[in-house]
Parts: C-alpha cells; structure tokens; sequence
C-alpha cells in the first residue's frame, strides 16, 4: 500500500533541491546567482511546490521525477516577491526579517535576479521535457503541466492580478473585483500547482478539477486571513503591508471583520468538502487547510507567501 506523506515530507524535499535545476551561471555573473541564491535560500513555507509534488503523489505518479516542475513553480513565485518588492511596486524593505532583494543588491540586479529566476524555471521543465521525446504520453504531461504553471503565473493569473490590484488603488472596488483579483494574484499559482502535479501524476479529469476548486479555495483563504491581519495589525498601530498602505482593496474594507471572518471560513470549509473524498489519500491536502487555519488565529500568514 502506498504511503502518502505530510507537508514537512514535501518542504523538505524542496529545500534540498531548491538549487539543483538552477543553470550553472558563468563566474563574470557571480552576483547575478548570488542575488537569486538570497532570495530562493531566505526561507518561506515552500506551500506551491509542495502543493505540486502532494498532487502529483496523490494521482499516482512518481515525486522525485516532478521536483523540475517543483522548483520551477517556486522559481517564479520567487521572482514574484522580489519584484514586488522593488520601490516602484510595494517598496518594502524586509522580507521574512531580512533585507529584501533590492536593499541587499540594488535595484538593477534584483530585477535581474527576478529574471532570472523566472527564466529559469522554464529552462528546468523545457530541459526536463527533453528526456521524453521518445515517450510520448509521459512528454504530454510535462507538456500540459508547464502551460499551466505558464498560464497561473502569467498575463491570465499571477501577472493579471498584480496589474488590476495596482489600478485598483484608492479606488472603491465591488465584492466582485476583489475575488477576481485574488483568485489571479494569490490562487492562480496555487491551481497551477495542484493542477500541474495532477497532469505529472496522470490523474483523470474529476480530480484535476477538484484540485483546481482546491487551489481556488486555499488561495481565497490565504488572502482573506492577510487582509484580516494587516486589518488588525494596522488598527492596533503596528505597521501594515504595502497594499493596505496604498489603499487596495481589502476582504475588510467591503465585507468588514466580521463577515471577511465568515467568508474565510467559508472558503476553507469549501476546500474540505472538495478534499473529503480523497481523504484517505490526500493528508497533505487536509493539513495544509489545518495549517492555514492555525497561522491565521496566530496572526503568521504573513505576506511573505503571496506575490
């Protein structure tokens, strides 16, 4: 019988992986890897690509030969954070209590160190998909599984969301705008994750698409829980993150604390409902809902997991 594993099995794969699909970079652009090393070695929860790895684990498919696709995805949600970090975007000088990208490197190469990491991610799954030209099914699931980390992380997901959150600011926002926003900015790498774990797993249709649901959900749970903290915390006269700063749209400020508390809960008990039926199969999945729910009463979602 197979033996599913837990969140710390996955992060701990990840961490000692995180550097190995990286391409070996000349010495003359020393500081380009160093920049990328600061950033990927500096902590963070590692939820996306152990998200992808517990799908693929989940379908039946093999974990080690889906680390490429891992490390790619936390590639790019990796450049994501730098770059929202950069004085023209959130301007945020700390990330996970070190100097963020650009205070540590200047600006010019953490910009760079955010392509490069993005690039990156491509080159590791495109190289991987070379192994596979003579298996034809096993190359098609690469295949399927890099266009949807490509689509969540651009200009329909990740990229979509961090624009419409921008031109949202100091503008009122419906109820409607703000989910859109959320499910491109935060969820959309998150559905790539699981999605893309699925197709490495070859998993069929019914649960490709409650995994998308899953994603959907967890990521709606991460930013309502932020939004609730950087509401709290800003009330309390402890300093908020940028977006609040900047007065973006928050799950308080249209729903107020009380309701964004339900609407929370609603969405991961959305997300529990989706997983129940895998239940014996799928414990990362039912962990991670019960992570999520006890950083969110302690107050340590943290932005340092969102783009």
């Amino acid at each position: 019988m197979k033996i599913f594993k837990e969140y710390g099995y996955y992060k701990e794969l990840i961490e000692r992986h995180i550097m190995d699909f990286i391409p070996e970079i000349e010495p003359n652009s020393k500081t380009l890897y160093d920049s990328m090393h600061y950033s990927l070695e500096n902590g963070g929860k590692r939820i996306r690509p152990a998200m992808l790895l517990a799908a693929c684990d989940l379908s039946g498919g093999d974990v080690a030969q889906a680390l490429p696709y891992a490390c790619a995805i936390e590639y790019i949600h990796t450049y994501s954070l730098i770059h929202d970090d950069l004085p023209s975007m959130d301007d945020d000088d700390m990330r996970r209590g070190a100097p963020t990208n650009h205070v540590a490197f200047g600006e010019a190469v953490a910009i760079l160190a955010g392509d490069g990491l993005l690039t990156s991610a491509f080159e590791a799954m495109n190289k991987d998909m070379l192994i596979y030209f003579d298996s034809p099914e096993l190359l098609k699931r690469r295949i399927r599984a890099s266009y949807e980390i490509s689509k969540g992380a651009g200009c329909k997901g990740m990229v979509a969301g961090q624009i419409a959150d921008i031109e949202s600011e100091n503008k009122s926002a419906s109820k409607e705008l703000i989910d859109d926003i959320h499910l491109n900015k935060t969820a959309a790498l998150m559905v790539a994750a699981v999605k893309a774990g699925a197709y490495l797993g070859g998993a069929g249709k019914e649960l490709v698409a409650d995994l998308e649901s899953y994603g959907e959900n967890i990521g709606l749970a991460f930013q309502i829980a932020d939004d609730i903290q950087d509401t709290l915390e800003d009330r309390g006269g402890a300093t908020a993150d940028s977006g609040t700063i900047r007065n973006r749209p928050a799950y308080p400020t249209l729903y107020g604390l009380d309701e964004s508390r339900k609407r929370f809960e609603g969405v991961i008990g959305n997300a529990r409902k989706i997983i129940a039926p895998y239940y014996d199969n799928a414990e990362f999945f039912v962990e991670l809902i019960d992570m999520i729910i006890g950083l969110a009463e302690r107050g340590q979602i943290a932005a340092d997991d969102k783009a």
